[in-house]
């Protein structure tokens, strides 16, 4: 669909009225970038917004629009725009150089960091991105087993690279997306939410060398965990020495000081992190187990004969990141930063909620922590907001976003003052106020009454 693409939603012509310097600027775009965005999650119809400006829980697009942020930074900042701790650890490591090719003292005090709040941590190897953490897990637990395949559930997101591409918002029969190879695909067992009797069918084999879930399930909680699950996971894993891989990547440091393992006293085996650890600039890592992280470690490989797996990066533990996940994890450690965006989240369903039964709307909010997602009721099933149960729901139907509706919504939130994610829904951060509930509120009941009279909806 083009840019200008003709429609007769009042909505969307009155996001082009206020937006028009973010039109020009993604027109422009559309000529360097493919779809002219950078990320997946940008892609708007008729084009996404272009912002230039954060602070503490808002945001400002180039029109000059304000805005309560909900997308977080992809969920990176939990303390917010521009925290001036971190912003002032930024400045000074940027004063003293961006790239040494050396070890730094940052990158140790990072690290530790890293050990001390997270359980599972013995070790810790830090990566660009939590694609890569993902991806390097993946490799640490074949060399460490000796066993070529990797357990998934679907819809869980696990970053990009080629084994965690399918199952995720399409190719649920197991075969691989567009270039990525079919003997990769192959080796990856795609499980349904929450089904560990298939985990343990699948275990039998022997031949399995890794379970990777997120936690507090998949994209935060949009297909929640069950009880019990994770417990379950962990006695499978155990039992048949498979390797048991907590993506934190999201709630790593934002369930809690010491993410979802620590708040569901489940640990892992390995644990993949990013977006907080690096204080909202790029970076991730993986720790977990010495014995399974010593593949990385060049005496270890020497003392025991092994492959050591190699493992360079041009900017693992880059010292400016460095900086900034040291001052994000000491205000995490020491605050309630945790605590604060949780209540806010659970709050914000609660009225969300409320409203929906007010005004008979199809929708109900959803989620758990710091985290909230609008189920869009695709199915037009008949539903009570205030006591809206996901678990009774198949887990296609809870992923059910239809871009057109999707957009539709999001941008009556824009025009409003909100950024939602697009799920939809959002993240909460520690900086989210009494303020910001509030225009939150206003823009959810604007936006309910504008989506009921759009002629296309």
């Amino acid at each position: 669909m083009a840019l200008d693409a003709q429609t007769n939603s009042t909505i969307v012509a009155e996001f082009r009225d206020r937006t028009r310097r973010s039109a020009a600027q993604a027109e422009a775009a559309r000529e360097v970038f493919p779809s002219g965005i950078t990320h997946d999650a940008r892609h708007m119809l008729p084009y996404p917004l272009t912002v230039d400006q954060g602070r503490g829980s808002r945001k400002w697009d180039i029109d000059g629009n304000e805005y309560v942020d909900y997308f977080g930074g992809h969920g990176a900042l939990l303390l917010g725009h521009g925290n001036p701790r971190v912003t002032a650890a930024i400045k000074e490591a940027l004063d003293d150089g961006t790239q040494f090719a050396a070890s730094t003292t940052r990158e140790y005090r990072w690290g530790k960091a890293v050990i001390d709040m997270v359980p599972s941590v013995e070790r810790v190897r830090f990566t660009a991105s939590g694609t890569e953490a993902t991806l390097l897990a993946l490799r640490l637990a074949r060399a460490f087993t000796g066993r070529t395949k990797l357990l998934r559930f679907a819809s869980y997101f696990h970053g990009w690279h080629d084994h965690m591409t399918h199952g995720y918002t399409s190719h649920f029969d197991g075969t691989p997306t567009a270039g990525v190879l079919q003997s990769i695909a192959d080796d990856v067992v795609l499980v349904a939410p929450n089904d560990t009797e298939a985990v343990r069918a699948a275990l039998a084999g022997g031949d399995v060398a890794a379970i990777i879930v997120e936690p507090t399930g998949a994209s935060f909680g949009r297909v929640p965990i069950a009880d019990g699950v994770l417990a379950a996971l962990r006695e499978a894993a155990t039992e048949t020495g498979t390797v048991l891989i907590f993506d934190e990547v999201i709630s790593g440091f934002r369930v809690a000081r010491g993410g979802a393992q620590e708040a569901s006293g489940v640990t892992p085996d390995l644990t993949t992190m990013a977006k907080i650890v690096a204080g909202g600039l790029p970076g991730g890592a993986v720790g977990g187990r010495a014995d399974i992280m010593e593949r990385l470690d060049f005496e270890a490989a020497a003392d025991k004969s092994f492959e050591k797996i190699g493992h360079p990066g041009t900017f693992n533990a880059n010292p400016v990141s460095a900086a900034a996940g040291i001052a994000a994890l000491d205000i995490i450690a020491n605050g309630d930063a945790c605590d604060r965006a949780n209540a806010y989240a659970a709050e914000l369903r609660e009225k969300l909620n409320r409203l929906f039964a007010a005004k008979g709307a199809p929708f109900a909010a959803y989620g758990t922590y710091s985290g909230f997602h609008i189920f869009l009721n695709v199915e037009k099933r008949t539903i009570d907001p205030l006591a809206f149960d996901p678990f009774a729901l198949p887990w296609k139907e809870l992923k059910a976003a239809p871009s057109a509706l999707v957009d539709r919504l999001r941008m009556a939130m824009i025009i409003n003052g909100v950024d939602l994610s697009g799920w939809p829904g959002g993240l909460a951060s520690a900086t989210h106020d009494a303020d910001d509930m509030a225009v939150t509120m206003k823009a959810f009941e604007a936006a309910i009454a504008r989506m009921k009279e759009e002629p296309d909806l």
